[in-house]
């Protein structure tokens, strides 16, 4: 009897010991795919700061030019053509940090007269920042593409040694030659060094290359922010007609809809009362169809307030009520969410109807092939995009729903991009702050 009794207690500390295994492996796979997560992020940043980088390293060489040539008479005219592109760079590099973190509010436009440029305070700033984003922004973009394709090559580098001709290096950094396979693996070695590399050093990188943007493309402690106030008002104005735009519609639905079919539930009753004492049969006839007129106005209110705050929210999530319309879409529609938990009960309600507007354009009018709904998140905001292959030419003004859903979508001070060229494809780009 003891030797079982020990028997159970060792089976039972060995199941305990696999399952504390198990819960240790999935923990340590869900932080190398949260880390792996993490540095790709990282990379597409600092791809994108390459390119505002290159335009920056641009526009200060011509702005240097036009300085120096300010005696001959020739900057006089070129040093506010490159203020300009100056302002136009920065209005850019702010939308890339807004579409990556918390958005990037600017002075407001800017002078390019010389004499008020000089003695402008913001100016200056941007110019600061131009000067550190096409020199150190511009190396960090640069590693930032550099080093995945280091780590591409030496990590393959086993797999086609063999078939590199004599005397070509082995290595991305150009050193050694492979003569063996102890070659081409210490070669397949360092590609994995390259990719920790990116894992732990890449998110620092983006956050290095996007903190002159940060604090020096923002509005001044010195600058008028009445634009930014009109700004809010105007945001403000958006989200009092959506408001109201939805109370009409809920008591269209109410009026045209549940209210007639119970006025139609009292004739019938009515008439059935006054039928039941001298004709029976009618009188059933009668309440049947007073049965069937609540069914449905009990089946549209149902439809009007699920059409105010979706129950499948609060039951399955933003993820699971976003897979729900990719799945009942009559086009194929691919869905990928990434949302970092939950976000706010009114911006989860306004993600949900925006792509179920989307989707519904799709459906009516694109005659696209297929479609796909992203969804990410960070920074504190809540990223949309929905894309599809259809022909295009998508319009506000066209019926489509799409001032409805930029209203809904300004109501969070949020905002909205359509590019639907002729011939497609179309993409809606919308980004919401999360509101937690």
């Amino acid at each position: 009897m003891t030797t079982g009794q020990g028997t159970g207690a060792e089976t039972a500390g060995a199941e305990a010991g696999l399952s504390a295994g198990g819960r240790r492996e999935a923990g340590f796979t869900s932080a190398l795919a949260s880390t792996a997560s993490r540095a790709v992020t990282a990379l597409e940043q600092l791809a994108g700061g390459l390119g505002t980088a290159a335009l920056a390293l641009f526009v200060l060489l011509l702005l240097s030019l036009g300085v120096v040539t300010i005696p001959l008479g020739i900057g006089l005219y070129l040093t506010p053509v490159a203020l300009r592109a100056m302002h136009g760079v920065a209005r850019r590099e702010r939308d890339r940090l807004g579409r990556w973190g918390p958005e990037v509010v600017g002075p407001g436009p800017l002078s390019t007269r010389l004499g008020t440029a000089w003695a402008d305070p913001d100016t200056h700033r941007v110019l600061r920042w131009l000067v550190r984003h096409a020199t150190s922004g511009l190396v960090l973009g640069m590693l930032g593409v550099v080093l995945p394709l280091f780590a591409l090559r030496d990590t393959t580098f086993p797999l086609w040694w063999s078939f590199v001709p004599e005397g070509v290096s082995s290595t991305s950094v150009g050193v050694g030659i492979a003569h063996s396979w102890v070659d081409a693996t210490a070669a397949g070695l360092l590609g994995i060094g390259w990719t920790a590399i990116i894992l732990g050093l890449a998110p620092g990188m983006a956050r290095l290359q996007a903190r002159p943007g940060r604090r020096l493309l923002t509005a001044g402690p010195e600058t008028d922010l009445s634009l930014r106030v009109a700004e809010l008002t105007a945001t403000r104005a958006e989200a009092l007609d959506a408001h109201a735009s939805e109370l009409r519609r809920i008591e269209r639905a109410l009026h045209d809809g549940a209210q007639n079919r119970l006025i139609t539930v009292t004739v019938l009753l009515g008439a059935a009362r006054r039928t039941v004492a001298r004709d029976p049969a009618d009188a059933d006839e009668l309440l049947e169809r007073a049965q069937s007129a609540a069914e449905q106005a009990l089946a549209e209110l149902r439809t009007v307030s699920r059409s105010i705050l979706p129950p499948v929210l609060a039951d399955r999530g933003l993820e699971g009520a976003l897979t729900g319309l990719a799945t009942s879409c009559a086009v194929p529609c691919g869905i990928e969410v990434e949302a970092p938990g939950r976000c706010a009960a009114s911006v989860e309600a306004t993600a949900y109807f925006v792509v179920a507007e989307a989707l519904s354009n799709v459906t009516k009018h694109s005659g696209a092939r297929r479609a796909a709904v992203t969804v990410g998140g960070g920074g504190g905001h809540l990223r949309l995009r929905v894309e599809d292959d259809g022909r295009g030419g998508a319009e506000e003004g066209g019926g489509s729903g799409l001032a409805g859903i930029r209203r809904r979508v300004a109501a969070h001070d949020g905002s909205l991009t359509l590019t639907s060229p002729p011939g497609g494809p179309t993409v809606l780009e919308v980004l919401l702050p999360s509101g937690v």
